[in-house]
C-alpha cells in the first residue's frame, strides 16, 4: 500500500518531522496540507510553509500550505476548508505540532505553561475534532498523533511536569479516540522516536550540534510514519509506537543511514525523552 492520491493535513509541517513526513509522503503522489504558523522565515529555525511546499512538490506531491494557529478555532476552521476545498477530502491527520519547554514548577512562567497546554493538548485535539468529520469519508482514515507511550513512572514528571502533563495529553487523545471511533473505522495511532533527532530545534535551541550529533534524522519518523499510515485503520488503532521497532516490523535491520554521525555505533546514540533504557 501507498499513499498516492491520499490527503495528508500535517500540522507544523514546515520543518522537521512533520515536513519529513510530508516528503515521504509525496513520493507516493500524496497531497499534503502544510498547516503551520511560518510564514515568513524565523531568525534561528529555517522553513517556512511556502519553502515546504516546494520541497514537497519537487518529490512528487502536490502541496497547499495554509497559514494555521492550532490554538485557534477559526484558523484551523480555515485550514480544513481550504484542505477540502482544494483535494476533495483529507485522509490523515498527523498531529506533529508541538511546543517544547523543559522548565521546572518554580521557573516556568504561566504563560508558558499555558502555551503548552494550548499548543499540544488543545491543539491535538482542535484539529482533530475539525477534521474528522472528514476522515469519516475517508477510505482509510488515520489520526498520527507524535506523542510518546504513557508511563506513569514520577521520572518522566520530576524535572519538566508541565511539558510531560501536555505531551500525555496528546497520548490520552490516541487512547480515548482509539476506542471512541473504533467502530468508525478511524485509526488513532502514537508514533514517538527511540533516538534524540536532529532538528532545527534541537541544534538551535535545545542543546546545539553536539547534541544533536548523538541521535538520527527525522526521515526515520517519517518512515516508520508511513508504515502506521498505510496499514488498515480497522486493524491498526489504539498503538503507541516507537520509530525503530515499527520499521523492525517492517523488516528493516540496518539503521545506519538515520544516524547523524556513522562513526558512532547504535548503542551511543542518546535515547529520547519517555524511553526508558
Amino acid at each position: 500500500m501507498d499513499l498516492k492520491g491520499k490527503t495528508l493535513f500535517i500540522t507544523g509541517a514546515s520543518r522537521g518531522v512533520g515536513k519529513a513526513i510530508g516528503l515521504r509522503a509525496a513520493r507516493d503522489g500524496a497531497n499534503v496540507v502544510i498547516a503551520a504558523k511560518t510564514a515568513e522565515p524565523h531568525p534561528k529555525l529555517p522553513g517556512t510553509i511556502y519553502s515546504a511546499a516546494e520541497e514537497i512538490e519537487a518529490a512528487g506531491g502536490r502541496a497547499l500550505p495554509v497559514v494555521t494557529d492550532i490554538r485557534d478555532e477559526t484558523s484551523v476552521e480555515t485550514a480544513v476548508a481550504k484542505a477540502v476545498e482544494r483535494f476533495g477530502g483529507i485522509d490523515v491527520l498527523v498531529n506533529n505540532a508541538s511546543a517544547i519547554n523543559l522548565a521546572g514548577t518554580l521557573e516556568l512562567p504561566l504563560k508558558r505553561f499555558d502555551l503548552l497546554q494550548q499548543v499540544n493538548t488543545r491543539g491535538t485535539y482542535l484539529c482533530t475534532q475539525k477534521c474528522l468529520p472528514h476522515l469519516f469519508n475517508a477510505g482509510n482514515p488515520h489520526v498520527l498523533m507524535l506523542a510518546p507511550p504513557l508511563d506513569m513512572h514520577p521520572r518522566w514528571f520530576r524535572d519538566h511536569p508541565a511539558y510531560t502533563i501536555s505531551k500525555y495529553g496528546m497520548s490520552m487523545c490516541v487512547l480515548g479516540m482509539a476506542e471512541e471511533f473504533r467502530d468508525r473505522g478511524v485509526g488513532f495511532n502514537a508514533l514517538w522516536p527511540r533516538t534524540l533527532l536532529k532538528t532545527a530545534a534541537v541544534d538551535n535551541l535545545l542543546g546545539g550540534p553536539e547534541v544533536s550529533s548523538r541521535g538520527r534524522y527525522p526521515t526515520i519518523v517519517a518512515d516508520a510514519a508511513h508504515w502506521i499510515l498505510t496499514r488498515p485503520a480497522r486493524e491498526c488503532t489504539g498503538n503507541f509506537f516507537i520509530d525503530e521497532q515499527v520499521l523492525r516490523q517492517a523488516g528493516v535491520s540496518d539503521f545506519s543511514r538515520y544516524r547523524v554521525d556513522s562513526d558512532r555505533s547504535e548503542g551511543e546514540l542518546q535515547l529520547d525523552l519517555f524511553i526508558r533504557p
